[in-house]
Parts: structure tokens; sequence; C-alpha cells
């Protein structure tokens, strides 16, 4: 069976990144409370990959589609996700998120399209239990995907199964609408 996903820096290590097209999520979590941050970027045609100080840059041109959640208990729920402090941040406004309440309370936010990055990226080495996971352009990608958030959201970041279950299938259908590679990549 082919291999779905992998840690992106053990892939880079194995020589076994896609260059053609991929998908990278990586996370970051909140060492205090359930608040967490997701990053999906996709990519096609890599010119070059390099690993440096602060961790993997890609020199393609990207998109990438923010997820925020955030605790019922969260403290700063009334500040814009743009201006929060550098670890807790996403570069989008309210109006720029799909938010979805779950029974706990907690907020799923959903960046409503993705932001396309020119020429290169970096996906920072994580650290402590974040993550960074390369998946492979396969034909059940999104399905991969959805059970992955599914999975992540309620056990990861506390969201009731029922939740975990209609957010990752929200986060599905916005990189399969905005991310997939059908038709011209830009």
């Amino acid at each position: 069976m082919a291999v779905k996903a992998m840690d992106l820096f053990d892939a880079y290590r194995q020589n076994q990144l896609p260059k053609d097209e991929g998908y990278i999520i990586s996370s970051f979590f909140n060492s205090n409370s359930a608040y967490s941050i997701y990053e999906i970027v996709s990519y096609s045609g890599v010119k070059s990959i390099y690993l440096n100080d602060a961790g993997l840059t890609f020199q393609t041109n990207g998109k990438k589609v923010h997820i925020l959640v955030e605790p019922a208990s969260y403290p700063s729920k009334a500040i814009e996700p743009y201006v929060r402090s550098n670890t807790e941040q996403i570069p989008l406004r309210f109006s720029e998120l799909e938010q979805i309440t779950a029974k706990n309370q907690s907020k799923i936010m959903i960046a409503k399209e993705p932001i396309l990055s020119f020429s290169s990226f970096t996906i920072l080495k994580p650290s402590g239990i974040n993550f960074a996971l390369v998946f492979y352009s396969r034909p059940d990608i999104f399905a991969t995907m959805r059970q992955f958030f599914e999975k992540t959201f309620n056990q990861e970041a506390g969201i009731p199964q029922a939740d975990s279950k209609k957010s990752a299938q929200r986060v599905a259908e916005i990189v399969e609408a905005s991310m997939s590679f059908k038709g011209e990549y830009t």
C-alpha cells in the first residue's frame, strides 16, 4: 500500500518529498490550553527545496489555508486573529473565516480562501508536540485529510466527535475547492 502521509522532515531526509505536487499540514499547539493553529499548504512544480535554521524552504508558489481552534475559555476571543500575540495569530480577520461553534463552546475557524505565496515559502521546524506532515497527492487525498482532521480536532484540540467530523468535512471541502490541482494551478 502506498504511503498517504509522512513527517515532512523525515521525507526530506529520505528524499521522498513530492516535487510535482503535494500538501503540507503543520500544527502549532498552545502548551497551556487547547488553542491550536493548523496551516495547510498546497504546492506544485518545485524548483528546489533546502533546509535552513528555521525549517524547509520550498522554491515554488503555494497556497495556504489557516485553521484556528479556540477553546471556550480563551480570554482574547474578541481580538481579531491577525492582531493577537505572535504565538496565537493567523493573518486573517474574523470576516475571512468560517466559524463553527462546537457543543463545548470551542470555535473552529477555517479560512474561506487560501492565501497565495509567490516564489517561495518556508515550513518551520516543529517543536514540542507540534508537527509538519506531507500528504501525497493521491485519488483519496481529501478523504485522508478529512479523517486526519477529524481525529486531531477531537484528540488534540478537545473538540467533541460530532463537531470534529463536521469541521473536518468543511476543511476538506475548502481545500478541494480552492487548493486542488484540478485545472490551472496559480
